[in-house]
């Protein structure tokens, strides 16, 4: 594979459609919204963006519990403006991914309503049921994400059905080949149709141990499971039988071979698993699983450098010919300049969010970029009566959900929505956002908006970034510091995490000429010393 390929060093931006823009001023985001700001996503200097689920769906999870795989629902749009959405994205060099739940569907889904209707229809086997034990209890001890048991009982079959997310989103039995057949199907359909890739949502999921085995538990000290602590039983197990099973690699197999029949496209899979760096090398290995995959180890409230070095350390020790994909910010966890700046009260620096960015964008790997990173908008502070996410109404008050980094994007400052929308939004447009909105900060060159362009331009010309090996140099905290090499080339790269000027000495620092072109706060040489300003970064070529 070459490593020209477009997704090698690519920057994709997220959008979660509903919180991006509304073209139709209903307070809720649509596809037409995202044509309108195509030119605005081009300018960023992003490869790809990456759209969050717009297919038919009762809306129980957002989108994430899909009853139509090959339509859109009403209130993004239609299938002709998913074209016009393709077309003009093409036209300025964006490749269009798109996600894929494939683990599970919804259960207003047409194969899940015919499956529960009896034991012996022709959709009896395509979901994951199972009869009760002896004393009428879930056939086993698995747990639901979203709180417990992972089982519902149907009345109608007189069985239990295995649900890993909210009951209304069963799991699909990928023992059986003809579901793995349907759901390929599905996803050759949007290939047709001229997507560029998918991002495959929990794809470790999709198969379950067929014996159905009980997980076995975790004992106190490390239930730190996956992104879960103990507001949530959920990491109070071990779980390796309610997903990332032995056959799962096959199937993954066979979305790339499909996937090779459609040149220049790519999967990028969202994995969390008992040990997701190990899986994520899996997944990935050997040209013929996935081009990619991103794990939650950069998405927790970890900040520090001898944390970052050990995770992509760690990958890089096991990838081989894998090829990571990192980020930090996404719709599932709290935006990261809160997440990593709360501690030390720097979420409103703006210096904080330009080092965040330029860090993760200067790893070996491609990059996922949530919408709002480029503005460095917080979290949003949600209160209860506007919640919307499922799992912070059961979790509530000590987990809040979602919401709080899914409130829409702010356009325009002096608007009464911030040009999201003329309606009340879905979530409540934030006043601390609206201070952050692009009409704010895009005639501003100091803005986080325009360092995150300048940054992304900058990179594409430094092939040493995009593709090459890294190396890490043995630095003190609160320093990050390796080493990019391609083709001969040398770039030394060295970041302040800390909100205080540093100090550091590096390995013939000397031999490095300063690279300015990304305009981030900066780093000067004195008697063979690096004194970096506060969250400053240094990017220097070898002579």
């Amino acid at each position: 594979m070459s490593e020209q390929m477009w997704w090698r060093g690519a920057v994709i931006y997220q959008i979660y459609p509903r919180s991006f823009n509304d073209s139709n001023n209903d307070g809720i985001g649509d596809l037409p919204g995202i044509i309108d700001k195509l030119d605005y996503i081009s300018s960023l200097g992003v490869d790809a963006i990456w759209i969050s689920p717009f297919f038919k769906s009762p809306m129980k999870d957002f989108g994430y519990d899909i009853s139509d795989y090959r339509d859109i629902d009403p209130i993004f749009g239609n299938l002709e403006d998913f074209d016009r959405l393709i077309e003009k994205a093409h036209s300025l060099n964006i490749k269009i991914m798109i996600d894929q739940v494939l683990s599970h569907t919804s259960d207003q889904h047409q194969w899940f309503i015919e499956s529960r209707e009896d034991q012996v229809n022709d959709k009896a086997d395509w979901y994951v049921w199972a009869d009760a034990k002896e004393d009428g209890t879930p056939p086993n001890n698995w747990l639901s994400i979203f709180g417990g048991m992972a089982w519902t009982w149907e009345p109608r079959r007189q069985q239990y059905y295995l649900h890993n997310f909210l009951s209304s989103q069963p799991d699909l039995n990928f023992h059986n080949p003809s579901v793995r057949q349907a759901v390929l199907d599905n996803v050759e359909f949007w290939l047709k149709r001229g997507v560029d890739g998918f991002r495959l949502d929990a794809i470790n999921f999709c198969f379950h141990d067929a014996q159905l085995r009980d997980n076995p538990a975790k004992p106190k000290a490390l239930r730190q499971s996956i992104g879960f602590d103990e507001k949530n039983p959920y990491a109070y197990q071990y779980h390796y039988f309610n997903n990332t099973q032995d056959e799962n690699l096959a199937f993954i197999e066979s979305i790339r071979a499909l996937l090779d029949q459609y040149p220049g496209t790519v999967a990028l899979g969202e994995i969390s698993s008992e040990d997701s760096l190990k899986t994520m090398a899996e997944y990935t290995q050997g040209n013929k699983r996935l081009h990619m995959g991103y794990s939650f180890d950069l998405l927790n409230d970890n900040f520090t450098a001898a944390y970052i070095k050990e995770v992509v350390t760690s990958l890089e020790s096991r990838v081989s010919d894998g090829w990571p994909c990192w980020s930090i910010s996404n719709h599932d966890v709290q935006r990261v300049v809160s997440r990593w700046g709360r501690a030390g009260n720097h979420e409103s620096s703006p210096d904080f969010a330009k080092m965040l960015f330029a860090m993760i964008a200067s790893l070996r790997g491609s990059v996922c970029s949530y919408q709002g990173e480029e503005l460095g908008l917080p979290e949003g502070d949600i209160a209860y009566e506007d919640i919307q996410d499922p799992y912070g109404i059961a979790f509530w008050p000590q987990f809040k959900g979602r919401d709080g980094c899914r409130t829409p994007h702010p356009w325009e400052h002096d608007k009464e929505y911030s040009g999201f929308s003329t309606s009340k939004p879905w979530l409540p447009m934030l006043d601390c956002h609206k201070k952050l909105a692009v009409s704010t900060q895009v005639d501003c060159d100091d803005s986080v908006l325009n360092s995150y362009r300048n940054f992304t331009l900058w990179r594409k010309q430094h092939p040493e970034l995009l593709y090459g090996d890294i190396e890490f140099i043995d630095t003190q905290e609160p320093i990050l510091a390796f080493m990019r090499k391609y083709q001969g080339v040398e770039m030394l790269v060295c970041f302040n995490l800390s909100g205080q000027t540093q100090q550091v000495q590096l390995p013939s620092l000397s031999s490095y000429v300063p690279q300015l072109g990304h305009k981030l706060a900066g780093a000067n040489q004195n008697n063979g010393l690096l004194n970096l300003q506060p969250f400053g970064s240094f990017f220097g070529s070898r002579v």
